[in-house]
């Protein structure tokens, strides 16, 4: 089995008046390893206290995205900003968005989005850096966006066919339009490239007061042979630390 390491995106506590710095001291305590989506000002911090910057957004918002021809100039412009930030601070994975369908068939945008990222993955080749394609709800949280399925987004993944594109199986989103997790990651794990962890339902800590056997889950991760980062990335409810904590020993598996 893989080697299961852990990361927490910043996102989730920046609103809970938790400084950069109380955050990385409480990641660090807990034995995490690794921040996600850290803002650059602070990457320093994160090296300077052993954590890996395990990705950000190669473009924002997010609903603007892959799926339009127009919207390539300016997402391309933003991943070779990003891409430099990467190849500074050895940051191995970007995040990537197929945008909202805006009236757009699935057909039409998979077949942009394949367009643009042939023209976008060569460019993360040549920095050896990560390009992830997050599957996102669109049921609750990101109502008509375009990527809300696995197999749309594996077939992006076939179709541009390199290394250097993934997906961000996100394990919350996918619980919520899908469900069938385990069985979805043994058919299609090859294609995926990290994976993020929240309660269902709300988002919140992934305690007994949600649905998901998350234990379970990161065993079948790990069978895969996967070495890769998982992202805790849960609002919490309660004491952060706490609920962080806990996360980290039901994901500890190797």
């Amino acid at each position: 089995m893989g080697k299961i390491k852990q990361s927490v995106p910043w996102w989730c506590y920046e609103n809970l008046g938790i400084t950069p710095e109380d955050f990385v001291k409480m990641l660090t305590e807990i034995g995490y390893q690794g921040v996600e989506m850290f803002p650059p000002e602070h990457f320093h911090l994160a090296k300077d206290n052993g954590l890996q910057i395990v990705n950000t957004q190669a473009h924002v918002p997010l609903e603007v995205g892959l799926n339009k021809r127009e919207n390539l100039p300016d997402i391309e412009y933003q991943l070779k900003e990003r891409l430099g930030w990467c190849q500074q601070w050895h940051i191995p994975s970007l995040i990537v968005f197929s945008g909202n369908r805006d009236g757009q068939s699935d057909a039409d945008g998979l077949d942009v989005t394949v367009e643009n990222l042939k023209k976008l993955v060569p460019l993360a080749e040549a920095a050896n850096v990560m390009l992830v394609l997050e599957l996102l709800n669109s049921k609750v949280d990101h109502p008509d966006f375009m990527c809300d399925k696995t197999p749309w987004g594996v077939e992006v993944c076939r179709q541009v066919n390199s290394p250097n594109l993934k997906l961000l199986y996100d394990i919350y989103h996918m619980q919520i339009m899908e469900g069938d997790i385990i069985s979805t990651i043994n058919t299609y794990h090859e294609y995926i490239g990290h994976y993020h962890t929240a309660g269902v339902p709300g988002r919140n800590e992934i305690d007994h007061n949600q649905e998901l056997n998350y234990a379970a889950i990161l065993r079948a991760i790990a069978e895969t042979g996967y070495e890769g980062f998982v992202g805790q990335e849960f609002i919490p409810k309660g004491d952060p630390k706490a609920g962080l904590e806990a996360a980290f020993y039901i994901c500890d598996i190797s």
